[in-house]
């Protein structure tokens, strides 16, 4: 499938997240009007290096896998700009960039996650063990943590990528995890030493 691509740097976007985007460049208006007639999502991918920092074209700065965005709301503004929140959806890798658009799209392939290899039961625990160790970490804000955590496995992986201080390089292994539970499992291994130290 060919989807349009807004590259955001240092942003990894995850299933079941909402990201709010603020869309005021003349190639990406056009690309959420494209997408707001077809109804159908647009990928977000990382931008990997910088035009400061490298020479490459855009298309050979941008990460390889990305997340796809459904737009859930769009506001037009008088100047053309326009407030849109979109929700992380499927997650794919990039077979080929087209070039022929404002915007750049490519060809895409989906990438499901695998079938875990063990119980739902030690997928769910280990869960709880990451949604414990951020309850740790923001001791501040444990209430509204717990409020919002997800009870899916999946997108409580989402959340605790969104929270935790990691580097977008941290962030975009997370996603490139096998299985539900290598993503949890990882993302357990980013916790800082001062939460995982009551684990």
């Amino acid at each position: 499938m060919r989807v349009p691509l807004f590259p955001l740097p240092q942003l990894v976007l995850f299933p079941g997240v909402i990201l709010p985007l603020y869309v005021f460049e003349p190639r990406y208006r056009e690309l959420l009007a494209d997408v707001q007639a077809t109804g159908e999502p647009f990928g977000i991918v990382r931008i990997v290096q910088s035009s400061e920092t490298s020479g490459l074209p855009f298309h050979e700065r941008v990460s390889r896998v990305g997340t796809l965005a459904h737009v859930r709301q769009a506001s037009l503004h008088e100047d053309g700009t326009s407030t849109v929140a979109v929700v992380g959806g499927e997650r794919f890798r990039i077979d080929g960039f087209h070039l022929d658009r404002p915007y750049l799209s490519a060809d895409v392939t989906l990438w499901p996650l695998e079938p875990d290899p063990l119980p739902e039961e030690v997928v769910s625990a280990t869960a709880a063990q990451l949604l414990a160790a951020l309850l740790r970490l923001r001791p501040g804000d444990a209430g509204s943590v717990r409020e919002a955590a997800p009870d899916d496995p999946l997108l409580l992986a989402s959340f605790a990528a969104t929270l935790l201080p990691t580097t977008p390089e941290q962030r975009e292994d997370a996603l490139h995890a096998a299985t539900v539970l290598e993503r949890l499992e990882l993302l357990l291994g980013l916790v800082p030493a001062e939460a995982k130290l009551l684990n």
